[in-house]
């Protein structure tokens, strides 16, 4: 659930995978995205009909969820740091450039100058201070508020901002990459849904789960973004309004493309397909705190039990990778190489399912809400299941209100992740004990004392040492089903150039708007 953002490149790739940290005091490089080569053209329209949008939205960064809120969030506002599209390394963006103490504790940011707000007011060191503070109070409603919780004190000195932490963090500036983290004139406090930033676009008018609609700020502090006159997001929940929309010329983009469309839509004149492999996959929650499933042999009898093979090629239609029941995949900095590929077995399936001493069938609720075709896998979960012995009763529940009611409410539900701009973001939203987010219930003080424990480590190989034996504890003890990694796949008019595949998250990672340009 939730879409938000992902890591790393002593070569480029080699230090930044050992602990994003230890370079990153050095980015201080170009904004030039690689992918665009070309020229971009500027003005015109970009026209957006894009799935994940709800009469609950809010311009409120704090309390954004799902695709829409992220993509308006990053069409007004900016994060202090931001990632590199190829590799997740962290770059610069309204902090030009930070460094960390050697404890890595104690982290100094120097913001940028000569900045202005869409208000024309000075943006400021104590704006970007503000903003954090906001956003990691206790009170704070914060979709971040998980993320920032190692944070002990923000402060000014010397026209710096510095970050006192708990614990060592080496990944702490690419934390200030979350897309809840806009810095807002004063943090946002007296008016946290202005929409007021320093973004490509100005805001022109906001119909939660209707519309939003933007105009290009011409005081933009950067140069190499923002190519269109004006964007339209239109809200279009429904994949048939939005490939219809796309083909008659309606809109310049759709997102969240199911694969069984895809020959269809390439069999249309005008029309491209746009892939971005990433780090969301699709899965299936069980609680480990809720019977049946706080029994272990329970929940390796269904990881056992699920045809990874057949939801990658018949859900995805291959548009993905196989996933192994830990949520970190190739694209994740320090990521897992050796751990054995779990695999289809009705025979073990079996035998842990007997010896969980459990008879009776088990209520899987599903939507098309948590991911395009999850009622499907879930039907394909239930017919593997069913040749080792466990029955699966297969409930599909509505759209309107799953993530509410259903998500992290019910103990056995299909759901969607998008990625983390680290490991550590990954686990720390949702499977360390006093995670916000802990969607399986997954609570380990041993876990916990690890997490906190690779945070600030510097060293690539016992970092790389205690990220494995995170993942295999998740993989083999906790609640999670992780059959496929899914890549992202939009499609757009030929129209629209400069598209940046970004393995940050979906959508050039929600900066979609501030990346392409329209061909005249």
């Amino acid at each position: 659930m939730s879409a938000s953002g992902n890591t790393f490149n002593i070569s480029r790739r080699g230090l930044l995978q050992a602990g994003a940290g230890l370079s990153l005091s050095a980015a201080t490089g170009s904004f030039a995205s690689p992918a665009q080569a070309q020229t971009p053209v500027k003005g015109g329209q970009l026209r957006m009909g894009l799935d994940g949008g709800a009469s609950a939205d809010t311009l409120d960064p704090a309390l954004a969820t799902a695709t829409v809120a992220f993509v308006v969030a990053h069409c007004w506002g900016d994060t202090l740091v931001e990632s590199d599209p190829k590799t997740g390394a962290a770059i610069p963006s309204l902090a030009e450039s930070w460094s960390p103490s050697a404890d890595v504790k104690e982290w100094t940011f120097k913001i940028r100058k000569d900045v202005r707000f869409h208000d024309g007011t000075p943006m400021t060191v104590t704006d970007a201070i503000e903003t954090l503070r906001r956003h990691a109070g206790e009170t704070s409603r914060s979709g971040a508020l998980g993320l920032l919780s190692g944070i002990e004190r923000i402060e000014e000195r010397a026209g710096d901002m510095v970050v006192t932490l708990k614990e060592a963090n080496a990944d702490l500036p690419l934390i200030f990459t979350d897309y809840h983290l806009q810095i807002q004139p004063r943090g946002g406090v007296d008016k946290p849904t202005a929409a007021v930033g320093t973004g490509p676009y100005k805001l022109v008018a906001f119909e939660p789960g209707v519309r939003a609609e933007f105009e290009k700020n011409k005081d933009d502090w950067r140069q190499d973004r923002g190519h269109v006159d004006s964007v339209l997001i239109t809200v279009m929940n429904d994949l048939t309004a939005r490939t219809s929309a796309l083909r008659s010329g309606q809109v310049d983009f759709i997102n969240t493309i199911v694969p069984k469309v895809v020959p269809l839509l390439k069999q249309i004149s005008g029309v491209e397909i746009l892939r971005t492999s990433g780090k969301g996959f699709y899965s299936f929650l069980m609680h480990c705190d809720a019977a049946p499933f706080d029994n272990n042999d329970l929940r390796l009898a269904l990881k056992y039990a699920v045809d990874r093979e057949a939801i990658l090629k018949q859900v995805l239609g291959g548009f993905g990778t196989i996933g192994n029941d830990y949520p970190v995949n190739a694209n994740y900095a320090l990521a897992p190489t050796d751990i054995e590929q779990r695999t289809y077995d009705p025979d073990k399936a079996a035998f842990h399912f007997k010896k969980s001493r459990h008879q009776d069938p088990i209520l899987l609720r599903t939507s098309e809400a948590a991911f395009p075709g999850a009622v499907d896998a879930a039907q394909l979960f239930q017919a593997s299941a069913e040749k080792a012995g466990i029955k699966i009763d297969v409930r599909p529940e509505p759209s309107d209100g799953y993530w509410s009611e259903v998500w992290n409410v019910k103990p056995f539900c299909a759901s969607y992740w998008g990625g983390r701009p680290t490991q550590d973001a990954r686990y720390s939203t949702s499977y360390v004990s006093n995670a916000d987010w802990n969607d399986t219930r997954f609570k380990r003080p041993d876990f916990d004392k690890m997490a906190v424990k690779a945070r600030g480590e510097l060293d690539e190989v016992k970092r790389r040492t205690l990220y494995r034996d995170m993942a295999l504890m998740v993989r083999d003890e906790g609640g999670l089903i992780l059959p496929v990694f899914n890549d992202y796949i939009n499609a757009c008019s030929s129209r629209l150039k400069g598209f940046v595949p970004d393995i940050g998250n979906d959508l050039s990672n929600g900066r979609i708007t501030s990346r392409v340009w329209l061909e005249a």
